[in-house]
């Protein structure tokens, strides 16, 4: 179990500093927005992180 969490952890550190990189402080917001929303089932925080992840995408 704690070696789960460890490769999470890494992962998702991995996944943060690669959008921080392309995307810029735009990505982190909306990777912070889409993992609160899929954590609290916020369909508002979901919505925006996804609306501004297709907006990146478009932009790249």
């Amino acid at each position: 179990m704690v070696v789960l969490q460890l490769l999470l952890a890494v992962l998702a550190l991995s996944v943060d500093q690669m959008f921080s990189s392309r995307f810029g402080a735009l990505g982190v917001v909306c990777l912070f927005l889409l993992g609160a929303g899929i954590k609290a089932r916020n369909t508002a925080c979901l919505s925006t992180g996804a609306v501004i992840f297709v907006l990146l995408m478009v932009q790249a």
